[in-house]
């Protein structure tokens, strides 16, 4: 048998907290085998990145590698000798391509830098580079190599990493959430390309993640991490299709469905622990959130013990979940909280042209091609799509942060170019936007508080007390505590963050949200929360919701109705299910075979012929249009 690529024995990584010594990473093992692909899956915090930190020997220096053994090829991994091997015999695929290219470099010149690096003579860095970005699939390798990274796509800019990672042949690749910030289509290409290429060179790949239906068709293996801990490990698909493990279980139940019955996505309670609330648990890390817990979880370690071939669970016995006894509440979406009369947002032929500039000068570029739409109120409206499909000039247009180049946009029958400053001021907070990251949205500088009851600082009749009464209020009502008004954005989870984004929209009391992406990269515990806590939204005080997503699973689980668009126009709409149930245009079916399957016996990623005969249908079916 031949050995383990990499193998972590009992790993442990602990930080001095108050004079103590606290295991972020406790006990770690898990091994992955050549041409074999092994998935972390966890909410953020859970120990994923730690133990890449771990492989790459470049622990912050407060962080000391305190019990365990790593073996790579056979050999124990120093902190030393991981960093010598870095980029030659281990590779990194960073989560962010954007922001892991140097922006003032070209391609070429990156990729001559790595090829330095790897030793090769100076005369075969071109010809090399054009392979390796020919075997990743991008057009005109030679073109490529003179751009700069924001002059590719986010799916051009991953294709180039993973050429890069792929070049010096190595032995073993960690990717640290490579698809996160990807369409649904360019991520279906980038998994597919990266199993050919990792299959066609034998490679052991990591693969760090929260997409756990992704994990299920991708990976051989996965071990489930929470706060440090290994809790479950075995097969791809055992795993994740019947965990063991309750914290497990509730990732899967997290996650929402494509097809089939849906059910109310059970959201976890509290938050990962952090680290002085590690050092207070000497048991089971897990235990207060525990569905499942009982008195002796909170002060006993359980081992990894084997529950079937391959198959390991650290939990104690009678906490173990038995998938087939735990009960789902069936979810169905409420109608429209005031059905028919007039629409609360309508659009009118509403389409955006941009002048061309620099090669382009003199050229229109529809941005958003005339459309007309209406949004009842109460309703839940979901759009879909690839990136650069239209969706988020849709959006500003809606809350009109811009101005159509063509039609008219009418809030509650009144025309927003016509409107007087007193109906503009209404319709600001009549129609109020959630944007996708709460980190560029939230002022870094004020207190939740202040960001929270923002729009309340310009009502002189509204005093200081007086809004934060509001405050506290509107926290309530998005589900934390009144204690974190006081806190600044940087004191707060990604999930808080976008709650306070909420929390601030719903200051105005507005009818309509519309929401950008707000769940997009987000664990699929808190995303759980965020749409449970729109669809309380919805249902308590009847506001609308316009849900732009590439998560199809999502907008199935939140809309009563979906719009699916493409190159600036909608190709299909309708009730959600009707749609993705049984679509109609061919677009709208590539969309759909992009998106992992909820089946992880079914084939996924489709292939490159079956993507391109899709496309091609619907470039056919635009034609005769």
């Amino acid at each position: 048998m031949m050995p383990a690529v990499l193998e972590f024995k009992n790993v442990s990584v602990s930080v001095k907290v108050g004079g103590a010594d606290v295991a972020l990473l406790r006990n770690v093992t898990f091994d992955v085998g050549k041409g074999r692909i092994l998935g972390l899956v966890g909410e953020s915090g859970a120990g994923k990145s730690m133990v890449g930190r771990v492989i790459s020997g470049l622990l912050p220096d407060n962080l000391r590698f305190s019990a365990g053994h790593v073996y790579f090829q056979g050999g124990e991994l120093t902190g030393r000798k991981a960093r010598a091997l870095l980029g030659r015999r281990i590779a990194f695929i960073p989560q962010e391509p954007l922001s892991a290219l140097n922006p003032v470099l070209t391609v070429r010149q990156q990729m001559f830098e790595h090829m330095k690096h790897l030793g090769l003579p100076r005369k075969q860095w071109e010809p090399y580079c054009l392979e390796r970005l020919a075997e990743v699939g991008l057009p005109d390798p030679a073109d490529m190599l003179g751009r700069y990274a924001h002059q590719l796509s986010g799916g051009q800019c991953q294709r180039v990493l993973i050429a890069m990672a792929f070049s010096g042949d190595p032995e073993l690749i960690v990717a640290d959430e490579p698809t996160t910030a990807l369409d649904v289509v360019t991520q279906a290409q980038i998994v597919r390309l990266l199993r050919q290429v990792q299959r066609k060179h034998g490679t052991a790949v990591i693969l760090i993640t929260h997409d756990l239906r992704m994990a299920a068709h991708v990976c051989d293996e996965v071990a489930v991490l929470y706060a440090g801990d290994v809790v479950e490990r075995g097969s791809a698909r055992r795993v994740l299709e019947a965990p063991w493990h309750p914290y497990s279980w509730s990732l899967k139940m997290a996650t929402p469905n494509l097809t089939g019955p849906q059910y109310v996505l059970p959201a976890l309670a509290d938050l990962m622990p952090g680290l002085k609330q590690i050092a207070e648990l000497p048991g089971c890390r897990f235990a207060r959130r525990c569905p499942t817990r009982n008195a002796e979880c909170e002060n006993r370690v359980s081992a990894l013990e084997s529950v079937g071939q391959g198959h390991f669970v650290a939990c104690a016995g009678q906490c173990r979940v038995d998938s087939a006894s735990r009960k789902t509440e069936p979810h169905a979406l409420p109608p429209a909280a005031h059905p028919g009369g007039r629409p609360l947002l309508e659009l009118r032929d509403v389409g955006m042209t941009y002048q061309g500039r620099g090669g382009r000068k003199g050229q229109l570029f529809h941005a958003l091609k005339p459309l007309s739409l209406s949004i009842g109120p109460g309703e839940l409206l979901g759009v879909v799509g690839e990136s650069g499909s239209g969706k988020s000039t849709l959006a500003r247009l809606m809350v009109g942060l811009m101005a159509p180049t063509a039609g008219t946009v009418h809030v509650d029958g009144v025309a927003r170019a016509q409107a007087s400053a007193r109906q503009a001021a209404q319709m600001r907070e009549t129609v109020q936007m959630v944007f996708q990251d709460p980190d560029s949205a939230l002022n870094p500088r004020r207190t939740v508080e202040g960001l929270v009851a923002q729009a309340l600082e310009l009502r002189p009749d509204i005093a200081g007390i007086e809004r934060k009464r509001i405050a506290e209020r509107l926290i309530k009502q998005v589900g934390m505590a009144v204690d974190a008004l006081q806190r600044f954005p940087s004191q707060l989870s990604g999930g808080q963050k976008q709650r306070v984004n909420i929390a601030r929209a719903l200051c105005v009391t507005p009818r309509l949200l519309v929401a950008d992406e707000i769940v997009s990269g987000l664990d699929v515990s808190v995303q759980a929360l965020i749409m449970n806590l729109l669809l309380q939204l919805n249902r308590e005080l009847g506001i609308a919701v316009v849900l732009i997503s590439h998560d199809l699973s999502v907008v199935r689980y939140l809309c009563q109705r979906v719009l699916v668009m493409r190159h600036g126009e909608v190709v299909e709409q309708g009730p959600t299910d009707q749609v993705f149930g049984n679509p109609a245009h061919p677009y709208t079916r590539l969309l759909l075979e992009s998106v992992p399957s909820d089946d992880a016996g079914a084939a996924w990623p489709p292939t490159e012929h079956d993507q391109d005969s899709v496309r091609a249908g619907s470039a056919e079916l635009e034609f005769q249009s």
